[in-house]
């Protein structure tokens, strides 16, 4: 790894400018979704990454730490360990085992989330592939009291999930395109008309029997050097949820979530610090421009902060 690095002009070149300009024009125009995603924005290959990263390693082990607001007022901290290894010049995998805990109207969950599995190849300089597995570890029915709790407090969405993304490079400006597509559903419960209208579950919006749809995601980045050992690395992220979601009333009858279809827009920020040429520290930030209007799967962030201190050897 070539440890120096170059300062440039932060001056955004006119191509960055013309997309980000394409997106604002089309976010007027479509139902916008809550800030979250089911995960795959936050798989390895598919964050903004410097091109001289690790190059002459061949493992990559990180350990990371996030915080999140949800939705009724309730808070979300959760941790992962990330394990990458560069098979030769073009292939590479990677495994992450995920963690989430929540707390909020007297009430804390806290368990396994899921195991994140991929295989990533170069296609060229500039492009690459990625084919993975979200597999759950945990069957989104936590249940007190003997009743089901709402997603919000899910550890896991519980499905197993096919990902497919392509990532492409023009100089310094990164896209990415990918699908989360889940293969199965979960067990969820949950039927707010359980509840007693005094308790702030009656609220939320029913998942018994929940049927969630796939995602689609772009990721625009572009780092920018600061210095000798820092990396600031703008993004955005629109992530449309490709169809309304479904549960099962307690009558039997399946319902469409109305709203629960849309665009996410949100705007990620990315800090890297290298402390030397194995050991790196990374701070990301990120928030929605807009919230759908229903959000069932209690995904939805309105500010998400992110820890993460890497090793390659």
């Amino acid at each position: 790894m070539n440890f120096k690095l170059e300062m440039m002009s932060v001056k955004l070149p006119f191509h960055l400018i013309i997309v980000v300009g394409l997106f604002s024009l089309f976010i007027q125009d479509v139902n916008a979704q809550g800030c979250s995603d089911a995960g795959v924005c936050t798989i390895d290959s598919f964050k903004p990454h410097d091109h001289n990263e690790g190059h002459e390693l061949q493992n990559t082990f990180k350990a990371g730490l996030n915080f999140g607001a949800a939705d009724y007022d309730i808070s979300v901290f959760g941790t992962y360990l990330d394990y990458r290894r560069e098979v030769n010049d073009r292939l590479s995998v990677d495994a992450k085992l995920t963690t989430l805990s929540q707390s909020g109207n007297d009430i804390s969950t806290f368990g396994l989330s899921d195991i994140y599995v991929n295989g990533n190849y170069k296609l060229g300089k500039n492009a690459s592939l990625t084919l993975g597995f979200k597999i759950p570890l945990s069957d989104a029915n936590k249940k007190e009291n003997g009743l089901a709790l709402p997603m919000d407090y899910q550890s896991s969405l519980g499905t197993f999930d096919l990902v497919l993304g392509i990532g492409y490079s023009i100089k310094k400006l990164q896209l990415l395109a990918a699908l989360q597509q889940p293969l199965t559903q979960n067990n969820n419960e949950f039927l707010s008309n359980q509840y007693d209208s005094d308790s702030p579950l009656s609220e939320f919006q029913s998942t018994n029997q929940f049927k969630r749809s796939g995602d689609l995601l772009l990721r625009v980045s572009y780092p920018l050097n600061l210095g000798k050992k820092l990396i600031f690395t703008p993004s955005l992220l629109p992530i449309y949820h490709l169809s309304n979601d479904k549960f099962t009333d307690i009558t039997g009858i399946e319902n469409e979530i109305d709203g629960s279809q849309g665009l996410t827009l949100n705007w990620n920020t990315y800090f890297d610090y290298y402390i030397n040429e194995k050991h790196a520290l990374q701070l990301s930030l990120g928030s929605p421009f807009i919230v759908r209007e229903t959000r069932p799967d209690g995904l939805t962030r309105s500010f998400v902060a992110n820890l993460e201190y890497r090793i390659n050897f």
